[in-house]
C-alpha cells in the first residue's frame, strides 16, 4: 500500500481539497489512511452514517451525526488533517451538502487538509468534478500476500516449500485481503498444511470469488494453439510476442504488448484462438461478459472493478468476446471513455483479446493505434485451412485422417466455416453410429450437402465486411491463392 499512501499524501500537499478511494476494503483502506495520517503528522477525523464524527481521539464529536455536521465541525479544525467519509456516496447527492463541500474546497487546500471520500461506487456531483481526484485503490499485491502468508506460516509452524509458497501467493492474487484470510483459513480448517494437494482448493475458491463480480470468469478450459486450424498469419504473430513481457524485451526496447483484436466471420475461430494464447504464453485466462456489464448498466465502475481485478491477476489474458455487444453504435458512454483510457494506459501486463462479428457498428475511436496491438480478419477458410481443420477434427474424435478422402471433401466445402466443418464431422458420425457401423467417405459428404453454410445466406453481408477490413485490418491467414498459381506455374513449366 505504500504507494497509494504517496499518492494520497502528493495529492494532499498539491492541494486537492477531495479525494475519492474506490474500494471495497474499508477495513484495509482506513488502516492504510491511519499509517499515512501518522507518517505525515495529520489529524484523522472519520465520519459515518451510523456513529457520526468521530475525532482523532477516538470519541465522537457534539453534533446531530450527519455528514453535513460533519463538515461543518471539520471546518474549523486548524492544521494538517484528513476528514475521511465512509459509504458517504449517497449523501453527496444532497444540494447543501454540496454546497458546504464546494465551500470547503476553497480553505482546505492552503491548510494541508483534504477530505477522502471512501466506498466501492463512483459519484461526483458535477459541481465538484474539477476539484475531486479519484483512485482506485489496488487489491493486495502479490508482496502483500506474501507478507500474510508468512505471517501465518509463522504462527501455525508451517513449512512450506518456496516453490509452493511462490505458487500460493500468485494463486491469491485477484482477491481482497479479507477473501485471502477467509481462504487460508478454510485450508487450515479443513486439515491442510499448504501442501501440493491444498492448491485445488486455492484454485476452487479462488473461481468462487471471482464469479461473484458477475462479469468476469476465470477460464481453466483454454485450448492448445495446435487445435486451431489455419490462420498462420496470427500464429507467427502471437509467437513472436509469446517473450515480450519480459524484462529482457523492456531492456531491448520493446514496448509491452497491450492487445489483439480479431475481427470476423462467425463460426471461423476467433474464440478458439482467444483461448489457445493464454495456453501459447502460459497465462491465466479471464473472459469478460462484456454484454452483462452494459446490460446492467453504471457501465464504468463496473469495468473499473473488472479492470482492477485483471491487473491484481497479471500477468492475464482478458477475453472480450463479441466486443460489439457492448460498444455498438457509440454505446458505453463513460464506460467506453473509461475502457479506452484503461487501454491506452495501462501499465500492467494485461492483455487484452477481443473478438468482434460486426465491426462496423463500432466507435471508430476503439479501433486505431494505441489501443490494439493489432486487428486481424479472421475469414473463411482456405481449402488447405479446410483441410487442416477436418484433420483436427477427426483426430479429436479418435479417427484416422489417413482413411479419407479429405482433399476432395475440403474441396468441396468451399464457403463452410470452421465450425461448421466440425459439426460436419459430427453429423457424420451420427450416422455412422446409427447404422452401427464405422464413419466412412460417404457420411461425411452426405452431411455436407445437407448444411447450407451461413456464408451463402449471409453472402452480401460478408463481401462488405471483406471490403471494410481489405484496408483496415491484416489478415490472419496467408493467400494461399498466389502461392498455388505459383506453384502451379512451376509444374507447367
Amino acid at each position: 500500500m505504500k504507494d497509494l499512501l504517496d499518492q494520497i499524501s502528493l495529492l494532499v500537499r498539491a492541494r486537492y481539497p477531495v479525494i475519492q478511494l474506490l474500494s471495497h476494503e474499508e477495513e484495509r483502506v482506513l488502516r492504510a489512511l491511519d499509517k499515512l495520517s501518522k507518517r505525515d503528522g495529520m489529524a484523522l477525523w472519520t465520519w459515518t452514517p451510523n456513529r457520526g464524527l468521530v475525532d482523532p481521539d477516538g470519541k465522537v464529536a457534539p453534533g446531530d451525526g450527519t455528514v453535513l455536521s460533519a463538515l461543518q465541525r471539520f471546518a474549523t479544525v486548524d492544521g494538517p488533517a484528513l476528514l475521511v467519509l465512509l459509504d458517504a456516496h449517497e449523501y453527496l447527492r444532497a444540494a447543501d451538502v454540496v454546497r458546504r463541500l464546494r465551500e470547503l474546497t476553497q480553505v482546505v487546500g492552503p491548510r494541508q487538509q483534504a477530505i477522502v471520500t471512501v466506498g466501492y461506487k463512483l459519484h461526483v456531483p458535477p459541481e465538484l468534478q474539477k476539484d475531486v481526484a479519484i483512485i482506485d485503490v489496488p487489491l493486495p499485491s502479490a508482496a502483500e500476500v506474501e507478507r500474510l502468508l508468512r505471517v501465518l506460516a509463522r504462527a501455525e509452524k508451517l513449512d512450506i516449500p518456496d516453490e509452493l509458497f511462490e505458487q500460493f501467493v500468485q494463486g491469491s492474487l485477484g482477491l481482497t485481503e479479507r477473501e485471502i484470510k477467509r481462504m487460508y483459513a478454510r485450508i487450515l480448517l479443513g486439515g491442510g498444511r499448504f501442501g501440493e494437494e491444498d492448491l485445488g482448493k486455492l484454485a476452487q475458491e479462488k473461481r468462487q470469488a471471482i464469479r461473484k463480480s458477475r462479469y468476469l470468469e476465470f477460464w481453466d478450459r483454454t485450448g492448445s494453439i495446435d487445435d486451431v486450424g489455419g490462420m498462420d498469419n496470427l500464429k507467427r504473430w502471437l509467437v513472436q510476442r509469446k517473450l515480450a513481457f519480459s524484462q529482457e524485451a523492456r531492456e531491448f526496447g520493446l514496448p509491452q504488448p497491450s492487445g489483439l483484436f480479431m475481427l470476423g466471420v462467425q463460426g471461423c475461430g476467433k474464440s478458439l484462438m482467444a483461448k489457445a494464447v493464454a495456453d501459447l504464453w502460459r497465462f491465466p485466462l479471464l473472459r469478460l461478459d462484456v454484454a452483462a456489464v452494459f446490460a446492467k448498466g453504471d457501465e464504468e465502475q463496473s469495468l473499473r472493478n473488472t479492470t482492477k481485478i485483471a491487473e491484481s491477476l497479471a500477468p492475464v489474458v482478458l477475453w472480450i468476446d463479441e466486443l460489439e455487444k457492448g460498444f455498438a453504435d457509440g454505446g458505453g458512454g463513460e464506460g467506453l471513455g473509461h475502457f479506452l483510457t484503461w487501454m491506452q494506459e495501462k501499465e500492467a501486463p494485461v492483455f487484452v483479446v477481443a473478438t468482434a462479428n460486426e465491426v462496423r457498428v463500432l466507435p471508430p475511436e476503439l479501433l486505431r493505434k494505441g489501443r490494439f496491438d493489432e486487428i486481424f480478419f479472421v475469414d473463411l477458410p482456405n481449402v488447405h485451412e479446410r483441410l487442416q481443420i477436418l484433420d483436427i477434427h477427426l483426430r479429436s474424435r479418435g479417427r484416422d485422417p489417413e482413411g479419407f478422402d479429405l482433399t476432395a471433401l475440403a474441396e468441396d466445402t468451399e464457403k463452410f466455416s470452421g465450425a461448421e466443418l466440425e459439426q460436419l464431422v459430427v453429423a457424420g458420425l451420427f450416422h455412422a453410429f446409427a447404422d452401427g457401423r464405422s464413419l466412412d467417405d460417404g457420411d461425411l459428404v452426405d452431411a455436407s450437402r445437407d448444411m447450407v453454410p451461413l456464408a451463402v445466406t449471409m453472402d452480401d453481408r460478408l463481401k462488405e465486411l471483406r471490403e471494410w477490413a481489405r484496408t483496415r485490418a491484416r489478415p490472419a491467414s496467408t493467400d494461399r491463392r498466389r502461392i498455388d498459381f505459383f506453384a502451379d506455374w512451376e509444374e507447367a513449366g
